[in-house]
């Protein structure tokens, strides 16, 4: 098998974790707070490791990762439901990576296949678990309806964070500078946690979470870091200034002090991208 077609369905791999992520978060933050929704999280985070292994991988076999993101199963009305959705997901993607496994020669890609199938095959068992508790303990939608000024800021704040997301991990796999590939990924988490902050403050003002991102940059006008970094610059100095006016403008003292703690460290992103652009001019 030559390396366009193994690029191809490790790349099918990567949007199905991108859809698994994404999935799985939805579900933890409309459980709200509580032991089975940081599970379901642990699991989301495990399932980012795995998107970065693939990437990673494609990227050694001179491909590009995909930013799409693979399908979701998003029916259902209750945590029960959701869970045995989570479940069917472990199951699709246990029979893909099998399938890969068999199909692929290359002993190093199979390793990291192998490993990550070790890990879909607990999630699955886990998965089995949250349903029962999720019917024992009756758990409910805790997401509500209200649609105002806070939850469309809080919204747009999601919005922007998850693309964000996307945007410095897959920068992060695309540059050879090492310094900025520390960075971007490191960056990429902390927007990452914002994204998390501002769901769960979602909940909080009994609003949904719509997790949904905007068109991703990954590599700006042209492959060169210098180009990468200046249109992060913008981005975050244009996000910065609107995470301020948003802050300015509500009213609720505690999504204020949110907005706030997010703008600072989008200021603080600006000044790490601006270091590592200053260096690289050096060179």
């Amino acid at each position: 098998m030559d390396k366009k077609k193994i690029i191809e369905m490790l790349n099918t791999d990567l949007e199905g974790e991108h859809g698994a992520i994404i999935q799985y978060l939805v579900h933890a933050y409309a459980i709200g707070e509580g032991e089975l929704a940081c599970e379901i999280e642990a699991i989301a985070r495990e399932e980012m490791r795995h998107l970065d292994m693939l990437a990673e991988t494609i990227v050694k076999l001179g491909g590009t990762p995909s930013t799409k993101r693979g399908m979701m199963r998003t029916e259902g009305k209750t945590p029960t439901e959701w869970m045995q959705n989570d479940v069917l997901a472990e199951k699709d993607a246990i029979t893909l990576y099998k399938k890969h496994i068999a199909a692929i020669k290359d002993p190093e890609v199979k390793l990291t296949l192998e490993r990550i199938l070790s890990d879909e095959e607990s999630h699955k068992g886990d998965f089995v678990h949250f349903v029962d508790k999720a019917t024992k303990e009756k758990m409910k939608d805790v997401r509500g309806k209200t649609d105002d000024k806070v939850t469309k800021t809080l919204n747009w704040g999601i919005e922007h964070e998850y693309t964000v997301v996307i945007q410095y991990m897959f920068q992060s796999f695309l540059t050879k500078n090492r310094e900025a590939q520390k960075e971007l990924q490191d960056q990429g988490i902390n927007e990452m946690q914002h994204l998390g902050w501002l769901a769960e403050k979602m909940i909080d003002v009994k609003g949904s979470p719509r997790i949904e991102h905007t068109a991703v940059e990954k590599t700006a006008k042209s492959d060169k870091l210098a180009d990468i970094l200046k249109a992060d610059i913008k981005i975050e100095k244009q996000v910065a200034e609107a995470y301020d006016k948003a802050a300015k403008e509500t009213g609720d003292p505690k999504t204020k002090k949110l907005l706030e703690r997010i703008r600072d460290h989008e200021i603080y992103h600006t000044k790490v991208f601006k270091g590592i652009l200053k260096e690289d001019k050096k060179k």
